[in-house]
């Protein structure tokens, strides 16, 4: 993350206020040419997008939920799989972030700010296909009212092609990324997190193409030979610095003036259970909140035990300051070793592991782990590389590093069944199960019938919560 220069595009008030981009008065960027007509505008559209990422795809409580980093105190339903917290709208994002990019792309500006604009359309389309599963991809953000849902196969491979593309579209001449405040600009770290997301993303497809010669795998190891590079210390993760005022990390706002979600019980012993540290930074107490309580149930228990672990012990989300992330080197390096664990790459797996463990230890501030953390049972590895048998101890690692990511968190858990995990006693939902995906809103069949009739078609339980998308089959 690199600093964060405030203010600056205040002194463009004209092209701010007609792209509707005021909320961006106290993020600004280095490279705003006030004079200029056309930059400022693309520079805020990315700014804009760059402040929404960290509410609306790295911070869902919904998704925490689901894969238990959460439990609700107050009014549970959410964590209970009540069916209308999974009916959702898609079409905010569309309207918004989306076409914001899009804007930027037709803008044809700069090559560089056109490569950023599409890696982060793919990454934001990675996260909504992974929530609903088929969605309008190849005929969206056209003007057409009633695009066709591509399915979820062609949108995985229409990005992982998107980000492939963009890393190319750089140039090394003087184009600008204005309103970066991501990485100020730096080609570098965004080629780094392209490899980044494509690798991740092609591991996704494991239950898909588990072989070392299917697409998933070849993919992978495409990311992993480009000369560009990808995530490989902290200091260049994708996340953003919240600098306060108006601007408050999405975790400091959870808490401001409510306290109905905190970190769960199942968290905090799984991380007991293993004497893992990073539970000084995952939540304020170790008392963690029980999973899937009815209403009377857990607000008595809430009552009765007001110490309950919050979501991040209260110095990781401060007013000024909070930091949220979205891919980082620990993920990055667990990847790796279960691609090399799966005999995808020639990479030895063990080390990649304890280097993702220390790099997620490292993220926090906190101290490496001692080496006895690594020879416990549920720890250590328990077979040579190169058949997959060791996926249960990555995944669960990876599952802890990726707190409290809960959308990617959610989507981890789906792929890979680990940890194993209860679901909630008190669910509302029919099958009582841990929903895997997102259901399509209602606006969508009044709007949109058609198209989305058959992609609901495509779901072997139709349009359900429990329906599995097409890469969890």
């Amino acid at each position: 993350m690199r600093q964060h220069i405030k203010n600056i595009i205040s002194a463009v008030p004209l092209v701010i206020m007609v792209a509707s981009c005021n909320k961006l008065s106290d993020f600004g960027n280095t490279n705003v040419d006030p004079g200029s007509t056309t930059t400022p505008l693309v520079g805020a559209l990315l700014t804009g997008v760059e402040v929404d990422l960290g509410a609306n795809y790295a911070t869902s409580t919904a998704g925490g939920l689901f894969c238990q980093y959460f439990s609700e105190t107050q009014y549970p339903g959410t964590g209970l799989y009540a069916s209308s917290s999974l009916i959702a709208s898609f079409a905010g994002y569309y309207s918004s972030d989306l076409e914001d990019l899009q804007n930027i792309i037709n803008t044809n500006t700069s090559n560089n700010e056109n490569a950023v604009a599409r890696i982060l359309k793919a990454y934001i389309y990675w996260n909504l296909t992974d929530r609903w599963g088929d969605l309008p991809y190849s005929g969206a953000l056209k003007g057409n009212g009633t695009p066709v849902y591509d399915t979820q196969e062609e949108i995985y491979k229409g990005c992982i092609q998107e980000l492939t593309d963009a890393i190319t579209q750089f140039d090394a001449g003087t184009s600008l990324i204005t309103g970066d405040i991501v990485y100020s600009g730096d080609v570098a770290s965004w080629k780094k997190l392209a490899n980044s997301i494509r690798m991740m993303m092609a591991l996704r497809l494991t239950k898909k193409y588990p072989a070392a010669s299917d697409f998933a795998a070849t993919q992978f190891k495409a990311a992993l030979a480009d000369a560009a590079g990808y995530i490989t210390l902290n200091a260049e993760n994708f996340s953003l610095t919240y600098p306060g005022d108006g601007y408050k990390s999405p975790w400091y706002n959870l808490y401001d003036g409510r306290k109905d979600v905190g970190e769960s019980a199942p968290m905090v012993s799984l991380l007991g259970s293993l004497s893992d540290g990073r539970q000084d930074a995952y939540g304020s107490s170790t008392t963690g909140v029980p999973y899937g309580l009815a209403r009377t149930d857990i607000e008595t228990w809430a009552n009765a035990n007001t110490g309950w672990a919050r979501i991040l012990a209260e110095s990781y989300r401060p007013a000024a300051g909070g930091v949220v992330t979205f891919v980082t080197a620990s993920q990055i390096a667990l990847a790796r070793a279960e691609a090399a664990d799966r005999g995808w790459t020639t990479e030895t797996a063990l080390t990649l592991y304890q280097n993702g463990i220390n790099l997620s230890f490292e993220q926090w501030g906190l101290s490496a782990p001692a080496a006895s953390y690594f020879t416990q049972s549920a720890v250590a590895f328990s077979a040579a590389q190169g058949t997959g048998a060791n996926l249960q101890q990555i995944a669960i690692q990876r599952y802890i590093a990726t707190y409290p990511n809960g959308n990617e968190g959610w989507a981890e858990w789906r792929r890979t069944g680990y940890p194993a995990l209860t679901p909630a006693v008190a669910a509302t939902n029919t099958s009582k199960e841990i929903p895997r995906r997102y259901t399509y809103a209602s606006s969508e069949y009044s709007s949109n019938s058609d198209n989305v009739t058959a992609a609901a078609a495509r779901l072997s339980g139709g349009d359900s919560q429990d329906s599995k998308i097409w890469w969890d089959q």
